[in-house]
């Protein structure tokens, strides 16, 4: 089954009882059961719901992988693989990372004793150095939020294997459309199904897949048990939204092509931040490993006052949290997105007062060029 097939076939197509073509919204909380014990596959809605199993079944499809997983956000789904790891347990994560992801490593599953540092994961050789006795994943977001970095995941995963480790991917930003990190060797892949698998700015969700049945059972346990599992209706939200994922990732990808080429020549860019660039460090690498780029831009005009003045003439982009949306979002990493990492490390990344992140919508490009082209006049 091809890509924009299995959009629309994977996972559980319809339903078998009624011969509706989209699965139907089951909102219960509990099952009859025959005997005590005895049931259709659904005894608690915690434990299963069939709309939710369908998205589950779904994503799997999409990214390969033994089973899939909805959560109640991108943190939820992060939190739980988290908590696959006991007390005494070290995780290297990749440097450029989500702030809620290093929100989470560095406040919450410190106090569990689960530690984590950071290092640029481009560079193996520094995932070596960072390895300890007691370490027991890489986690890697590719490309990275909000620089773009790209790691190679066929080389992590074999470092990581070498290394009896777990390699964990972020596959958020480019999505199963256009890069699926389980055939190259990774264990866990994780979406803020938020963002472009939703594609609407109308549901919070989070997804994960596992490479194998035992893992898949070991997550189930955590997911059952901590209860931040996705409600029908938004399990609902995402299958439709999902649908048009392929028609979505390639609209956003023409129109980042024609912003990036304006971003490239204009004078206020003082850097500019795109796997699709040939000038980007990892350009090739992003060719070899996924299909495309992507609609994530980012790029740096030299200072808070220059970002701010060019948010403020904007028409078209909306200055909100989030992204992978049909409307253009533009936001200050510094201040929004990345604002619980502390200022040193994000200067020392680059996540500076002046850069910008844009993800390009799907939206006449024409409208968009004009608005970026306003914004950018000093």
């Amino acid at each position: 089954m091809r890509r924009l097939t299995k959009l629309i076939h994977g996972g559980v197509a319809g339903d078998p009882h009624t011969g509706a073509v989209s699965v139907p919204i089951y909102q219960a909380s509990t099952y009859k059961q025959e005997e005590p014990g005895v049931h259709r596959g659904y005894e608690y809605a915690r434990t299963g719901n069939p709309t939710r199993h369908a998205l589950e079944e779904l994503i799997r499809d999409l990214e390969e992988g033994e089973r899939g997983f909805a959560f109640a956000s991108g943190m939820a789904a992060i939190t739980a693989v988290l908590t696959l790891f006991a007390s005494g347990d070290h995780i290297i994560i990749n440097d450029d990372v989500y702030g809620g992801t290093f929100r989470i490593a560095t406040k919450v599953m410190n106090r569990l004793d689960i530690e984590a540092n950071f290092v640029d994961t481009t560079d193996l050789e520094a995932a070596e150095r960072a390895i300890r006795p007691n370490t027991k994943a890489l986690f890697i977001e590719t490309p990275t939020n909000p620089l773009l970095k790209v790691t190679d995941i066929a080389a992590a995963a074999a470092w990581a294997k070498s290394h009896g480790l777990l390699l964990i991917v972020d596959n958020t930003f480019s999505t199963p459309y256009w890069q699926n990190p389980i055939p190259l060797g990774a264990d866990i892949v994780i979406h803020s199904a938020t963002k472009y698998l939703g594609g609407h700015s109308d549901v919070v969700a989070g997804l994960a897949v596992v490479n194998d049945s035992v893992l898949g059972e070991r997550l189930h346990f955590i997911q059952n048990a901590t209860g931040g599992v996705l409600g029908p209706h938004d399990s609902w939200l995402l299958q439709r939204g999902l649908k048009t994922l392929g028609l979505r990732m390639e609209a956003h990808e023409r129109n980042a092509r024609e912003v990036v080429a304006l971003l490239e020549e204009h004078p206020a860019v003082k850097r500019l931040y795109y796997p699709g660039l040939a000038s980007h460090p990892q350009h090739e690498l992003a060719k070899q490993q996924a299909r495309g780029f992507g609609g994530m831009v980012s790029f740096d005009v030299g200072s808070a006052e220059k970002a701010e003045e060019l948010i403020r003439k904007l028409r078209y982009f909306t200055l909100a949290e989030s992204l992978g949306a049909v409307e253009s979002l533009i936001s200050i990493p510094a201040r929004m997105t990345h604002a619980s990492i502390p200022k040193e490390r994000r200067e020392k990344l680059g996540i500076t007062e002046g850069l910008i992140r844009i993800s390009v919508g799907v939206e006449d490009a024409e409208d968009l060029l004009e608005d970026l082209a306003i914004g950018l006049e000093q």
